[in-house]
């Protein structure tokens, strides 16, 4: 096995892979991105210079990726590959394509990405993130399998929540809110909650997960000596039980983090970004199955707005309301994608032989 990504990556797959299995080796591979900007026009793509030029810089970096693969993959002669969707599997699916080695991918977004259209024509097998009415994948060659997940995020009972609630130096029998705004945070998101904190902490405790960029200036306008407060710039280990202790959370609606909380089955309200066409798709999936609450997040332009603290409030007093959005959202866990994105992949290279 051989992980191959592009440089930018390697170092956090270096890191992630030697926690599993530090044999397998990282190696990157040239590709580009392909520039689109929904405020621009046909004509503006092919006549603004800091579009044009990249993008034909890059369109080298994705045949030179094709020539590398084509190398690697000669040498090595696997007996599958399996592309995620980032832009470097394009170079290397297409590789695998020609040389005829099996390509399955997997599609974790409501709204494909540009590559996985790109190969989906050419692969043997497609795994998808959310169920097949939202795509265009051929039926025949396609299965929802959800997106794999750890383990380790599971329902908790009562007592493991308040046992959680009181290691972090919570009041354990305190609802506990907490806000998600995905990887690198979502300024949006933090501000709310930053601004409507006092009324917030008059019901719940609140743990705020800002991401990195935002958290010095967050640090300097949220009380950090109020025990029913806690802001973190991100949490690299915990995230399971953090989850599975909260009463209630303010999520932004990632693909892998919306079946993470499925898994675990907590009361959540979504925001998605509204520019994140398939953050939107996503947060009308598991609406529409009446699994979540859906928020919108031009509210934030107004700070005197508080129907996300009211929202938060409904969620905390309606016992009813609280269960049924945890069992609908359970509902929508797939606990073994990962087994099944296996048994896609296997299957896939045993066709070869």
């Amino acid at each position: 096995m051989r992980f191959w990504c592009d440089r930018h990556f390697a170092a956090q797959a270096k890191s992630i892979l030697e926690e599993y299995d530090p044999t397998i080796p990282v190696q990157t591979v040239l590709s580009g991105k392909f520039r689109r900007y929904s405020h621009l026009t046909a004509l503006q793509h092919l006549t603004i210079p800091s579009v044009v030029f990249p993008n034909i810089r890059d369109a080298f970096l994705v045949l030179g990726g094709v020539v590398q693969s084509l190398l690697r993959l000669i040498l090595w002669r696997p007996d599958v590959v399996f592309a995620k969707g980032g832009y470097v599997c394009l170079p290397v699916g297409w590789a695998a394509w020609l040389l005829r080695i099996p390509l399955v991918i997997h599609d974790s977004d409501a709204h494909p990405g540009l590559t996985n259209r790109l190969l989906a024509p050419v692969a043997k097998r497609i795994a998808t993130g959310v169920p097949l009415e939202n795509y265009n994948y051929p039926v025949s060659k396609s299965a929802y399998v959800g997106v794999p997940i750890s383990s380790d995020y599971v329902p908790l009972s009562g007592e493991e929540r308040r046992q959680i609630k009181k290691r972090m130096g919570f009041d354990p029998n305190r609802p506990l809110l907490v806000c998600v705004g995905g990887g690198l945070g979502s300024k949006k998101l933090n501000n709310a909650i930053a601004f409507h904190l006092n009324k917030l902490l008059d019901v719940t405790n609140v743990v705020l997960v800002s991401g990195t960029a935002q958290y010095d200036e967050l640090y300097s306008l949220t009380p950090q000596n109020d025990k029913r407060f806690q802001l973190k710039a991100f949490i690299s280990h915990g995230m399971p039980e953090l989850l599975g202790a909260a009463d209630v959370v303010i999520s932004r609606a990632g693909a892998t983090f919306l079946l993470e909380l499925a898994a675990i089955g907590v009361p959540t309200i979504l925001v998605p970004g509204k520019q994140m066409v398939w953050q939107i798709k996503h947060a009308k999936v598991f609406a529409d199955a009446q699994a979540v609450l859906l928020f919108d997040e031009d509210r934030f332009e107004d700070p005197d707005d508080t129907t996300l603290v009211a929202a938060v409030h409904k969620v905390l007093k309606d016992d009813t309301l609280r269960k049924r959005l945890a069992t609908n959202l359970h509902k929508q866990a797939r606990p073994h994608a990962a087994r099944d994105v296996a048994a896609m992949i296997i299957r896939a290279s045993r066709k070869r032989r």
